[in-house]
């Protein structure tokens, strides 16, 4: 008689679909620094986000309830693809012949094959239920736009997207899957705003950064009536709504038998790293727990591990409040690298702010590595990650790389925020061995004659 194959998928029942979301603000021990008025440097109310988000969002922004509800109709749009697989990657660790125990939570097979459904459903929610009809927002790699694209046409909502003209033209199928779901996208910076306009004038090759983009994105929704901004990540309720990753990656360990010892997640912004981590950091924060929390990034935009811990707006055209988080400052010009996701200025104020505090470790990592970890991945668990998420897998087999040295057992748990499918032309150059790696360089200089995209 065969012996029973050990388990390597751990599935929740649609029953135990989170109820809740986690706001790890109840949980702190220092509060948040607030944000401030751009103009007057005085800290800001809520009626100061009043003309770019519903109040519920806002209210979710500076709410220090432990748990706050999900809403029945986002619950059940979340039943398409919630709960998520957690997959122990044993093919993997056969691979590195470690003892460590890696595990990935899986949120590539969300309709927009990433985590960024998550927040996109419940924003487009609450904007609907407020009687909002259009919405504007930035995307980088195309996974946020793409998303808000979706949750527009599931919640029958109008939706523009600014998407960073480097990813635009490297990754045309995202634009392809924006478009189908009936939203508009247009590559920045662009002629349709001041914003795009003056870097245009300043620099008309500019591949584009997210802090343009979102610049451009909340130009637009300051100056038409019927349109909200809507985004994807560093906000607070943003990484509020991705905390149901972690909630279930908790139950799921639990029917593995298992803690993680590390917990790991790529980091641009913060939303996916917030939401495998937040809700383990709780016993953390608690003094419950000894696990250690990794955010991932590339070498060539690191903020936590290179950046500023100091007010700076979110946006390259300073409209936005100030925010307290790391940055490399809002004028900087990011590489060009595929993790398009990745190429942000600045780190969500919540994970910059328990960084600090010494909660959480950073690591920044140049793309060959990653995609060395990517295609390693690939060959072992059969799925091809997005680039951002490579950064995670890149420093999941490092620790498990550990775990052999040092011979002591291990347990891994990272984020696989989500698929390449639509990123093969970053591996084609990959494997043809004409990706360039280029160091992060505190300047406002453009990069890109330097990075082979």
């Amino acid at each position: 008689m065969s012996t029973p194959a050990e388990p390597r998928r751990f599935l929740l029942p649609e029953a135990e679909l989170p109820t809740h979301y986690y706001n790890i603000a109840a949980d702190l021990p220092e509060p948040l620094p607030p944000p401030l008025h751009p103009g007057t440097r005085e800290p800001i109310g809520p009626e100061a986000l009043a003309p770019l988000f519903p109040m519920e969002l806002i209210r979710q922004e500076v709410s220090a309830e432990r748990y706050i509800e999900i809403p029945e109709p986002v619950r059940d749009a979340y039943r398409t693809f919630r709960p998520s697989p957690l997959i122990r990657a044993r093919a993997l660790e056969r691979s590195l012949n470690t003892p460590a125990h890696i595990y990935y939570k899986v949120e590539a097979a969300s309709p927009a094959g990433s985590h960024k459904p998550n927040t996109a459903l419940a924003q487009a929610y609450y904007n609907r239920a407020e009687g909002v009809t259009r919405l504007v927002t930035e995307t980088g790699a195309g996974q946020w736009g793409s998303a808000l694209a979706y949750a527009g046409a599931l919640f029958g909502i109008e939706t523009k997207v600014f998407m960073v003209r480097v990813s635009y033209e490297q990754k045309p199928y995202r634009r392809s899957f924006i478009q189908t779901m009936g939203a508009t996208v247009v590559p920045s910076p662009s002629t349709e705003t001041h914003a795009g306009r003056a870097i245009l004038a300043d620099d008309p090759d500019s591949t584009g950064s997210l802090g343009i983009a979102i610049s451009e994105a909340i130009e637009e929704a300051a100056t038409r009536d019927d349109t909200k901004y809507s985004l994807g990540s560093v906000l607070n309720h943003v990484l509020l709504h991705q905390t149901v990753i972690g909630q279930e990656a908790i139950a799921q360990m639990a029917m593995a038998g298992e803690q993680p010892d590390v917990v790991i997640g790529c980091a641009g912004g913060g939303s996916n790293f917030a939401g495998i981590a937040f809700p383990f950091l709780r016993e953390r924060l608690n003094g419950q727990s000894s696990t250690r929390f990794v955010a991932v990034e590339p070498a060539s935009c690191p903020s936590l591990t290179q950046g500023e811990y100091r007010y700076d707006f979110g946006d390259t055209a300073g409209t936005t409040p100030l925010l307290k988080m790391y940055t490399l400052g809002n004028d900087f010009r990011p590489a060009p690298i595929h993790a398009g996701g990745l190429r942000y200025h600045g780190m969500a104020p919540l994970i910059s702010h328990l960084y600090r505090l010494g909660f959480i470790q950073a690591r920044a990592y140049a793309q060959n590595p990653c995609f060395e970890a990517a295609v390693q991945f690939a060959r072992t668990e059969g799925l091809i990650p997005a680039p951002e998420s490579s950064h995670a897998i890149r420093a999941a087999i490092d620790e498990a790389i550990d775990a052999r040295s040092s011979g002591e057992p291990r347990v891994i748990l990272f984020n696989l925020s989500g698929h390449g499918f639509f990123d093969m032309a970053a591996y084609d150059q990959y494997l043809a061995g004409e990706l360039t790696d280029v160091a992060y360089r505190p300047t406002a200089e453009p990069l890109r004659e330097a990075v082979a995209v």
